[in-house]
């Protein structure tokens, strides 16, 4: 499973790092260290801490706004799979975007829950894209 830096998680939260920092210190997301001593987030517990802060709002009432053909890193918290269609939801920040896609598309880009991704939104389509 991937994990994140510090930096990483408060990009993909859009927060500061200061912030991704203060909240691992008090506890709120889990961490561990790789073999360098670097603070990492293990994905999954990223995904659902993203869900959790997004429920109860971050209190970050200038959060930019943006044009509805835009990209948004983010990661990805859910994933439901049918025998054909698939529904994968990406936390962005504060943005929780869902994508209706092929099970096919899904597995082509081998998504799995806590990894990053983006998700590009034009008109009412929400594309996928691996990063």
């Amino acid at each position: 499973m991937q994990s994140y830096t510090i930096g990483q998680a408060a990009r993909l939260l859009g927060v500061s790092p200061d912030t991704a920092r203060r909240w691992a210190d008090a506890g709120r997301v889990a961490t561990h260290r790789d073999e360098s001593g670097r603070r990492l987030i293990d994905g999954r517990a990223l995904a659902a801490f993203s869900s959790e802060i997004a429920q109860a709002g971050t209190g970050d009432d200038d959060a930019p706004y943006t044009s509805a053909r835009n990209a948004f890193p983010g990661i990805v918290t859910g994933i439901k799979l049918d025998d054909i269609a698939a529904q994968v939801t990406i936390q962005a920040g504060p943005h929780r975007l869902v994508s209706l896609l092929t099970r096919e598309a899904v597995e082509e880009l081998g998504l799995e829950v806590g990894m990053q991704a983006t998700a590009r939104v034009k008109s009412t389509s929400v594309h996928i894209d691996r990063t």
